[in-house]
């Protein structure tokens, strides 16, 4: 049985895209079971050029990859998620979208990211920052999928989501 995960950020154009993006190519190379999908609570209707070019230069295919709502993933023909994430930087006073919808209660977790649109430095300091973001999102998407995700008990899961996020 797939594994969904949903990530958030506001605008689905940069973080969501970039962890979507990592954990689904590195669960496709590592054979897993595992789906993720983004989105955003005021989603902007386009992709982030940089975190694009970000991901497509590590080796992911981002064909299909689309700004959308969330309210896409609380009709009940949406995918049953396991774990909704989100990756918006509280510390930055930015808002996290809070998820409510869906089948059954995913367990959620909130692992923030400073925003590398907001880098300075022209296009070459977003480029970094782009590809910096990529590679810390990247790292915690290999400890999720080290995870025993589909027979960890709820709260375990919890606990190891929680872990992770402080690593």
């Amino acid at each position: 049985m797939t594994t969904h995960v949903l990530i958030l950020c506001t605008h689905n154009s940069a973080r969501s895209v970039l962890s979507e993006g990592m954990l689904n190519h590195l669960a496709r190379q590592r054979g897993l079971d595992v789906k993720a999908h983004s989105a955003g609570s005021a989603p902007s209707g386009r992709l982030n050029p940089f975190a694009l070019e970000a991901l497509q230069n590590a080796g992911v295919d981002t064909t299909g990859y689309r700004s959308k709502s969330w309210d896409e993933f609380t009709s009940p023909d949406a995918p049953p998620l396991s774990i909704v994430i989100t990756v918006c930087d509280s510390a930055a006073a930015e808002t996290c979208p809070v998820f409510f919808g869906g089948q059954g209660q995913p367990v959620k977790v909130h692992w923030g990211y400073p925003d590398p649109s907001n880098a300075e430095g022209g296009d070459e300091g977003k480029r970094r920052a782009f590809e910096l973001t990529r590679q810390a999102i990247g790292y915690k998407m290999l400890q999720l999928l080290s995870l025993p995700l589909a027979t960890m008990p709820r709260d375990a899961l919890a606990q190891a989501l929680d872990t992770i996020a402080r690593s």
